[in-house]
């Protein structure tokens, strides 16, 4: 629900109070000195059209927020989310590489994968992960920006080197542009598994990446980011925006 969302916890008790004062969803009087903002003001008309469409009483109605606050707050409190860096080490925090978390994600996958990158070559432990994830049935997706000699933006053929070390991959690549995006890469760098968790990077799959670059990314367990992840990529394959090779 938007308004929970929307609202911080102080003022959201305030707005469940309010609805609990009002007379009926016709007379939402005390509903009137809730909002602050301009932001706040559309949320609480928009509350206020859904409710006088429904037959539900104020006290209902303050319950059902309760209800939603609740479950929205503790899906966040679910989410777990963990810098990751590769290149050198600073003395106030400890953080794991950049080859740590890509292989916890791949090894977290039980059912669906999807990886992307602009390169990738010279990577083995990472491609014994993604070998290790197929045989173990889990449908490996990877989308990869294609070589300048098809139109791509890359002087190597990266999907030719992953099609051969990992012939039970998917490998897709971006074919449908509108015209403002003509002439872009893939540049994403992103491994999401069964919409639990994602590793989202500024490394491509590369040794170097791995070793020997600085690198930044955050790995993400639970909540709403590695399912909004993944369905986007895949309502990408979906309406044939990228598409395997």
């Amino acid at each position: 629900m938007k308004v929970v969302a929307d609202t911080p916890p102080a003022r959201l008790e305030q707005l469940i109070a309010a609805v609990g004062a009002a007379v009926s969803a016709q007379d939402t009087i005390a509903l009137d000195r809730w909002p602050l903002s301009a932001h706040a003001k559309n949320i609480t008309a928009e509350l206020v059209a859904r409710w006088r469409a429904t037959s539900v009483t104020p006290a209902e109605l303050a319950g059902i927020l309760v209800g939603a606050a609740r479950a929205y707050h503790d899906a966040k409190a679910e989410q777990e989310l963990e810098l990751v860096w590769t290149g050198p080490a600073g003395p106030s925090i400890a953080t794991r590489r950049t080859d740590q978390a890509l292989l916890e994600v791949i090894d977290a996958a039980t059912g669906r994968l999807f990886v992307t990158s602009f390169v990738a070559y010279k990577v083995p432990s990472i491609v014994r992960a993604f070998e290790e994830a197929v045989r173990r049935g889990v449908r490996l997706s990877m989308l990869l920006e294609p070589a300048e000699s098809v139109g791509g933006n890359i002087s190597i053929d990266v999907i030719g080197k992953m099609k051969a070390a990992l012939p039970g991959a998917r490998i897709l690549t971006w074919i449908n542009k509108e015209p403002k995006f003509v002439g872009g890469s893939v540049h994403a760098k992103i491994a999401v598994a069964d919409e639990t968790i994602c590793f989202v990077s500024s490394a491509n799959l590369t040794g170097h990446a791995m070793e020997r670059n600085m690198e930044a990314g955050i790995l993400i367990k639970g909540g709403n980011i590695p399912i909004d992840l993944q369905r986007h990529l895949e309502a990408l394959e979906a309406a044939n925006v990228i598409a395997l090779t």
